[in-house]
């Protein structure tokens, strides 16, 4: 019997000694679990209480919208959108005010305010909407006649979504330069990158017809014609 009680005196006394050099960690271990889990919690409260209050900006934002398409003036809803990105970044709805404000104000003809609502989006914005943005920059772009920047700009769109967009685009930009070979060839490549349901295929292939049609089916015409002229 004192065997056992000293066998058990020698296994508490152990324990007490792995407690006394653990313990400070296992306190510190279980203090950032529960600063954890409540960090969670907290963020996504606070994520949550920016989004609703983005939600009620965004809904003057479209009044702005509505009143600005009834007046054909752009400003109300341009500071509207700047309003709320300022305050809420992050949101997804400050991402959807500016492109509104863009597209609002390329109607209006104010081209560098749509310019710089969409390099927004391309800089701050979601990255969903990035690409959208890229894309309708570079018609601004167009509009603008800065040839240079709108095609450097169409270079950056890689996801495979968006290519035929962007080569389709390019050659716009490429055809107005009186590049007609380098336009041919983008629309082939926009043609090429579009499945048989994209409304874009159609219009790719019209613009390239009435710039020749492909290069290669050009070339084979032009072969047969100075053949034809030999003989």
């Amino acid at each position: 019997m004192s065997t056992y009680d000293l066998e058990e005196q020698e296994r508490l006394a152990a324990l007490k000694d792995w407690w006394d050099e653990w313990s400070i960690w296992i306190y510190a271990a279980i203090a950032a679990l529960v600063l954890g889990v409540a960090g969670v919690y907290g963020w996504r409260e606070f994520q949550k209480n920016q989004n609703d209050q983005a939600e009620v900006l965004l809904k003057s934002v479209k009044q702005a919208a509505a009143e600005g398409a009834a007046s054909q003036d752009s400003k109300k809803l341009s500071e509207a959108a700047n309003t709320l990105a300022d305050k809420f970044p992050t949101t997804f709805q400050a991402t959807e005010a500016q492109l509104m404000a863009a597209k609002a104000a390329f109607a209006a003809n104010d081209f560098a305010a749509a310019k710089t609502h969409l390099q927004w989006v391309i800089d701050k914005g979601r990255d969903t909407h990035r690409n959208i943005a890229r894309l309708r920059l570079a018609t601004v772009l167009l509009e603008m006649k800065n040839y240079d920047d709108a095609l450097k700009l169409l270079d950056t769109v890689r996801d495979e979504a968006y290519l035929a967009a962007a080569a389709d685009l390019k050659g716009d930009v490429l055809a107005v330069q009186g590049r007609r070979d380098e336009a041919r060839a983008a629309y082939q490549t926009a043609i090429d990158k579009s499945d048989a349901r994209n409304a874009l295929k159609p219009v790719s292939q019209a613009k390239l017809d009435a710039l020749g049609g492909a290069l290669e089916t050009k070339k084979a015409a032009d072969g047969k014609d100075d053949k034809g002229a030999g003989k």
